[in-house]
């Protein structure tokens, strides 16, 4: 049963007509079809918090298994389809404008199940009636995005003030799991960014995770001291530490559907890295740089 909670409109202003004939086409061609697919990324946060922004393409969240048949459907329209990284992310292009079909996380941590099709909302997204990935998916897949270059986190503290009454916090809370020591980092941001709104979020849930955390320190060395989840949040400041100092990939664990190529992949895609970046000057016996 989807919600029928009132949405914020959403971003047909800030889309060329061109473009958005193309996006318009493309979720009329899924919805036909009866491929099941949920309206992701800047679309699905204007409907939530009416934050409206440009964006430079739709997302759309699918279940990798119907992956193939979207292909075909999309390639039928004259669209070219490409499985741009096949551990989570394919893209299908009308010339330069694209709409990307994400069926992971670039972590590999939050595939799309059949969890993320329950009691979903309905909008409408350029005038086609579609569902949107719930806030706690959305949450979910946005905590972890850490980059030097993108950084999430204001995205959940806007989800969290415009929703904090409507949020279902049980299934946040549960779907999160073992990870949830990245949720009270974003819910304790929560309190510093908006002192006069801490209240919103309940009581309970800041309680139970800190009680996860009393235990957590109380309990004697893990026995994974030598992993580092850091790649988890971001696929670039990290790599020192698995390159460099023998830690274990956190992307390589049973936390995450990545293998050593999804890993080797997605690491050389990191656009500072295809470019090798210039030696510095020698350092003079004072410590300070040669000049050339």
């Amino acid at each position: 049963m989807c919600s029928t909670i009132a949405l914020a409109p959403s971003l047909e202003e800030e889309v060329a007509p061109d473009t958005a004939a193309f996006y318009r086409r493309a979720l009329r061609v899924l919805g036909d079809a009866e491929i099941p697919f949920l309206v992701g990324g800047a679309f699905a946060h204007a409907c939530f918090t009416g934050i409206r922004r440009s964006t430079k393409d739709l997302d759309l969240f699918i279940r990798r298994q119907d992956f193939d048949r979207a292909s075909q459907l999309m390639q039928a329209e004259g669209w070219r389809t490409e499985l741009t990284y096949p551990h989570w992310l394919a893209k299908v292009y009308d010339g330069e404008e694209f709409i990307d079909l994400i069926f992971n996380s670039g972590n590999g941590l939050t595939p799309v199940d059949d969890r993320w099709f329950e009691d979903n909302a309905w909008a409408e997204v350029l005038g086609v009636p579609v569902r949107v990935a719930n806030m706690e998916d959305g949450m979910l897949s946005k905590a972890f995005i850490m980059e030097r270059e993108r950084y999430d986190g204001a995205d959940i503290a806007h989800l969290v003030r415009a929703n904090a009454e409507r949020i279902n916090w049980k299934r946040l809370v549960d779907r999160f799991g073992e990870n949830w020591r990245v949720l009270l980092a974003h819910l304790t941001l929560f309190g510093f960014i908006y002192p006069g709104e801490r209240h919103r979020v309940p009581q309970w849930v800041m309680e139970h995770l800190m009680e996860r955390l009393k235990a957590e320190v109380a309990q004697p060395p893990a026995q994974d001291a030598r992993v580092c989840a850091g790649t988890l949040l971001s696929r670039e400041q990290y790599l020192h530490d698995v390159e460099k100092l023998g830690y274990v990939d956190g992307r390589l664990t049973a936390v995450s559907t990545m293998t050593e190529e999804d890993v080797q992949t997605w690491t050389e895609a990191i656009p500072s890295r295809q470019v090798e970046a210039p030696a510095l000057p020698a350092l003079k016996d004072d410590g300070s740089r040669l000049l050339k």
